[in-house]
């Protein structure tokens, strides 16, 4: 399928190769709306024109420039326009290993941190989100990794805390847990919720509160979520788009295509040429 996106909207989602850990997201968006997600990571946003409207679980947020966005990991959240001529940002995604490691650096909290707050006000923080954009757009890989830090560590002295330890005690969350791992395991060949709930000795709707509850969102939203990620993966290591549809699932490339490019923000096949760019050329696009 042809990759054209609707007038006016653009957008790149890279990595640069001696940055590990750190996916980065430049875009414009006007129709384009990202359904009810999670990321593996954070997110760390913030946008230079326009509004964002964030949707979590809390409510909602609208992001103008000067606004950073930050969302802890497995937090679901939606993302769309706030006014009719949509938003453009800047996005840093970097990993749980990432964050935790500039944490254990700076001799802060122990343990898996995260931010207390969701859309603050900080055009310093929103100037550094940027700038790790354009060091890292140079081939700065130095100074890119030095911003990284320097955003970090604000950020996590004015919003950080340490995140509890989530246990599932109750009997609903057990089966929450059991089901996303019978989903996670059976991902190109999932269950009926009735099928699922039979397995685990509970009812379809008890299984679909508790899962909501525990995860977010209900089972289906968080296995295409799921299969989006995976397929992220596969193409991570250079495995075709087509191929990677079939192996997490989906009907066929259109429904890859169509899924991935409301989550990640980008059709699979420009995903898998800019990591392909990447690591051939060390750095990603030009600004």
């Amino acid at each position: 399928m042809a990759e054209v996106a609707p007038a006016g909207e653009w957008a790149r989602h890279w990595q640069h190769a001696e940055l590990p850990g750190l996916d980065l997201l430049r875009a414009r968006y006007v129709r384009h709306t990202f359904p009810r997600h999670s990321h593996e990571g954070y997110v760390l946003a913030t946008v230079t024109s326009g509004v964002e409207e964030v949707g979590l679980p809390e409510g909602s947020v609208q992001a103008g420039p000067g606004t950073v966005i930050m969302i802890n990991p497995e937090v679901p959240h939606t993302a769309r326009a706030g006014v009719p001529e949509g938003w453009a940002y800047a996005t840093l995604y970097p990993s749980a290993q990432v964050i935790n490691g500039i944490a254990a650096d700076l001799t802060g909290p122990r343990g898996t941190v995260g931010f207390t707050g969701t859309g603050v006000s900080d055009p310093h923080a929103a100037h550094l989100i940027t700038g790790v954009h354009r060091a890292a757009e140079e081939g700065n890989a130095l100074a890119a990794d030095s911003v990284l830090r320097i955003l970090v560590a604000r950020l996590l002295d004015r919003h950080g805390s340490v995140q509890p330890a989530s246990a599932a005690h109750s009997a609903g969350a057990r089966d929450a847990a059991r089901a996303r791992a019978v989903l996670e395991e059976r991902m190109d060949r999932p269950p009926t919720l009735e099928a699922l709930a039979a397995e685990l000795g509970t009812s379809p709707f008890a299984l679909l509160r508790a899962f909501k509850k525990q995860y977010g969102m209900p089972p289906h939203t968080w296995l295409t979520d799921a299969r989006v990620r995976c397929a992220r993966r596969m193409l991570d290591a250079g495995t075709a788009p087509a191929e990677a549809a079939a192996a997490v699932g989906f009907t066929d490339q259109p429904h890859l295509n169509r899924h991935f490019t409301r989550i990640v923000g980008v059709p699979p096949g420009a995903y898998r040429r800019e990591r392909a760019r990447t690591y051939k050329t060390g750095k990603g696009p030009s600004p």
